[in-house]
């Protein structure tokens, strides 16, 4: 992962500064990358980075159960298939 060196500051440099660090964040949009022992250790970004990252999450996992969906389709026996109406009544919904 390349990660942009401006952006890196030390756990304990973020301890010392860390409302005007968020604020920061808040107004550029940037993740901050937070080092310890001159590694990665976390990486804060913006809510709205966040929810962009939740979304396309979502998006991928959609695209996995469409892929399992294609391969086993093929392999569908139909005259064993059960209604949904069949699944709710047995369950008594």
């Amino acid at each position: 992962m390349q990660v942009d060196t401006d952006r890196m500051v030390s756990i304990t440099a973020l301890q010392k500064a860390l409302t005007g660090k968020l604020r920061q964040l808040s107004r550029n949009g940037k993740p901050l990358f937070v080092m310890r022992n001159n590694e990665l250790a976390a990486v804060i970004v913006s809510p709205a980075e966040y929810e962009l990252l939740k979304d396309a999450e979502r998006f991928l996992e959609h695209l996995e159960i469409a892929e399992m969906v294609d391969q086993r389709l093929p392999a569908h026996d139909v005259s064993k298939s059960i209604s949904w109406e069949h699944v709710k009544a047995k369950r008594g919904y």
